[in-house]
């Protein structure tokens, strides 16, 4: 293997900090980890007797005391990932179950909970002003996205907590960087021995049975969760209509965790995960064809029979344990994903000029190894390196039409055109960091990243600064500033290589400007906010973050199958400020988020391909706002428990809209220059629970989703890279039972 500067660099910095770490005479002590739950960042503890609640800080602790085998490693774990300068939020399987579907909700509901995350259409998730670029983490281990989003692929039954991590992120975390949602799942060797099965049904055709299973004996322990899910709003409605046309959906998913304790300071684990996904894509009535097939002049589009089919799998073997006085994780990891979209041949020729049938496969394989030494009572240095090697495949049967030099269609007898992609990606990371405690009430994490990424021929990287500063101001009051350098590689399973040349003198025929192959993005990232707790009932947050940044990456999606590709703009600039209120008194508790946003970027400078001249033209020479990009996001909920085990909540979701393009009276556009109108949806929920002679507790819960039925649109079908309208879910009325066992 040939190294480049930046590896040797980096492996020569880990090596010193290693040896040095060795060479001192020092004694273990508890590090600081990060499962309480906080807006703004201090070092929290992950021990369970202390446990933070959603946007609550958790104490330190002092000493591990008497705590299982299990919690001191979980506690270990958690130590390896710091979030000192960032800002977290924490939303704990309590507060799952308290959403209108509870256990039910998917993953990407969860998420949208938490400040400055904005829906959109096809279940997508957006923070501070990026599209996608989300890290997953499950149990300290980065979980690659699926071509489809892996947002869709994890049961929310299977979470203990998830916390979203933002802003000026420590060095540990790198390449997706818009946020990073880190997971801790349920464990056998907590639950004991055991078991729940339940079912969700309701409104259009909902169906949505699932069971668990956890247990352990001896040094063994494994927790397993699968359901399925099948109704007939799969995908947005493209219309406002309360049945949506051709939109069934059928998925499967499971999730499993196997551990073994090889001795009280190492444990092995087996982590695993699939889903099968089948859809109808919407049919929108009413559209107009624009060629001719043979002797066919029309077609009905609420006649059209698109599909789409997507499946991920991933596995992960984790190591992990302690020498000496370090703790250390040591993961290797496989994820794979595939998606196949099944066009409508006749249709997608009369309405698009083009019927492709899509096949994309992504593999990828990783290693990952985190270490944490304690170099001293108030010096915690961290380091590691992480590889991914990605091979992405996609493989086209396309029908099109000749056309001429215009693109008029010249034959109404299509011809068959295949086309074959292959894309392979490798990227190494190394990162070292110090977090350094300054008396009882600074803490400062320092540190170096640096990250490579080769493909199409080519190598980009990056040395990155990080620091971030923690100031304890009083008994109640934490601030935070951070400071970032970011590189983002372009997403492998997005990348979509055109085989332009194919298609001239098609209906498919579009302009080579020469610059195909995305880039990574660069930026500087800064972060500052506040928590203040008002006595023991409250916690209020603030925080505001600005990110300058070179080669920009979007996504859009540019063809009939719903899949994305990456484009990159020269410039762009993010700016955006998150408030957030908790509360909890007794059987009362609430949340309160609100965020305002700002992401403009300019001159599209790859996969231009996909653009209108006179929209280029335009981006090149103004800044435009992103399309993804929300003004004005909120969230919030409420909900009180009576003593008898019932529990009445409510929660919210308003937007002042995604972007959309203006047009002028005299027809002039302005790419993403208007915003689709404001929304607000009401979701309403009572749960209790049953117990019966000989059969003991039934957990029911009622949900109703979008209380007031209000119609609102996330998208018009305009703006850079959006394919289709979109229209949010229409009132909807579920049950679920859930009994363990």
């Amino acid at each position: 293997m040939k190294f480049s500067p930046l590896a040797l660099s980096l492996a020569a910095a880990l090596c010193a900090t290693s040896v040095h770490a060795r060479a001192d005479d020092v004694t273990l002590v508890p590090a600081p980890a990060t499962t309480g739950g906080t807006t703004t960042s201090g070092t929290t503890d992950g021990d369970d007797s202390q446990q933070a609640t959603r946007n609550k800080r958790a104490p330190k602790v002092q000493n591990l005391g008497a705590i299982s085998v299990t919690a001191a490693l979980d506690q270990a774990r958690n130590a390896l990932s710091p979030d000192t300068g960032s800002s977290q939020y924490v939303i704990d399987s309590k507060d799952i179950q308290a959403l209108p579907l509870g256990a039910s909700t998917p993953l990407n509901q969860v998420v949208l909970q938490a400040p400055g995350v904005v829906q959109d259409s096809y279940g997508g998730l957006h923070v501070r002003g990026d599209h996608a670029n989300l890290q997953y983490r499950i149990n300290g281990v980065i979980i690659p996205e699926s071509i489809s989003g892996f947002g869709q692929t994890l049961d929310a039954r299977a979470i203990q907590s998830v916390s979203l991590l933002d802003g000026a992120l420590p060095a540990e975390y790198g390449l997706r960087t818009a946020a990073v949602v880190d997971i801790t799942t349920k464990s056998g060797a907590d639950l004991g021995n055991g078991g729940s099965i339940g079912v969700t049904g309701g409104s259009f055709g909902t169906f949505n049975p699932n069971v668990s299973l956890w247990g352990n004996s001896g040094n063994w322990s494994a927790y397993f969760t699968a359901n399925y899910l099948q109704n007939d709003v799969g995908i947005e409605n493209p219309t406002a209509s309360r049945t949506p046309i051709h939109d069934h959906t059928n998925q499967v998913k499971g999730f499993g965790d196997i551990t073994y304790l090889i001795d009280n300071d190492t444990r092995l684990s087996f982590m695993f995960g699939f889903a099968n996904n089948r859809f109808e894509i919407p049919d929108n009535p009413g559209q107009t064809p624009q060629f001719g097939y043979l002797d066919v002049t029309n077609f009905n589009s609420a006649d059209l029979n698109e599909q789409q089919d997507e499946q991920t799998r991933f596995g992960v073997l984790s190591l992990q344990g302690k020498l000496g006085g370090t703790d250390y994780q040591v993961s290797l990891g496989q994820r794979y994903s595939g998606l196949q979209y099944l066009p409508d041949d006749i249709g997608d020729l009369m309405f698009n000029g083009v019927a492709g049938a899509i096949n994309q496969a992504d593999r990828q394989s990783t290693l990952q190894a985190d270490f944490s030494t304690p170099l001293s009572d108030t010096h915690i240095l961290r380091y590691g390196i992480y590889g991914s090697y990605d091979r992405a495949a996609t493989n086209t049967n396309s029908l099109v039409f000749p056309a001429d030099a215009d693109g008029a269609q010249t034959s109404t007898t299509p011809l068959g055109i295949f086309t074959s992609d292959q894309i392979v990606a490798k990227t190494w990371s190394a990162y070292v960091q110090d977090e350094w405690s300054i008396g009882q009430n600074w803490t400062v994490n320092y540190g170096l990243r640096g990250d490579e990424y080769k493909a199409f021929n080519t190598t980009q990287s990056q040395l990155s600064p990080r620091i971030g500063v923690v100031w304890q101001a009083g008994e109640n009051t934490t601030i935070h500033a951070g400071y970032s350098r970011y590189f983002t590689p372009p997403a492998t399973e997005m990348i979509t290589a055109a085989n332009i040349e194919a298609f001239t003198g098609t209906t498919n025929a579009v302009k080579d400007y020469g610059d195909n192959e995305p880039l990574a993005e660069r930026s500087d990232y800064f972060d500052a906010g506040i928590s203040q707790n008002i006595g023991s009932d409250w916690t209020l947050g603030l925080d505001t973050y600005y990110r300058k940044v070179n080669r920009l990456q979007d996504e859009g999606q540019f063809g009939t199958a719903l899949i994305y590709s990456t484009f990159n703009y020269r410039l762009g600039r993010v700016a955006g400020t998150e408030f957030t209120a908790n509360f909890n008194d007794g059987p009362w508790s609430a949340y309160f988020n609100f965020a305002w946003s700002k992401a403009m970027g300019k001159d599209v400078m790859t996969s231009q391909y996909n653009f209108d001249p006179a929209e280029l033209a335009y981006i090149a020479a103004n800044y435009i706002y992103l399309d993804h990009d929300q003004k004005y996001t909120s969230s919030g909920g409420i909900s009180y428990t009576l003593g008898d085990g019932t529990k009445f909540g409510a929660d919210y979701l308003f937007g002042s809209g995604l972007r959309r393009d203006y047009v002028s009276p005299d027809g002039s556009s302005i790419p993403n220059g208007a915003s689709m109108p404001a929304y607000f949806q009401l979701n309403l929920d009572v749960s209790h629970d049953f117990t019966f002679d000989h059969f003991g507790k039934l957990h029911t819960q009622l949900a109703l989703i979008n209380a007031l039925d209000r119609t609102y649109e996330l998208r018009d079908g305009t703006g850079v890279g959006v394919g289709a309208p979109q229209y949010g879910p229409r009132r909807g009325l579920y049950l679920s039972l859930q009994k363990d066992f």
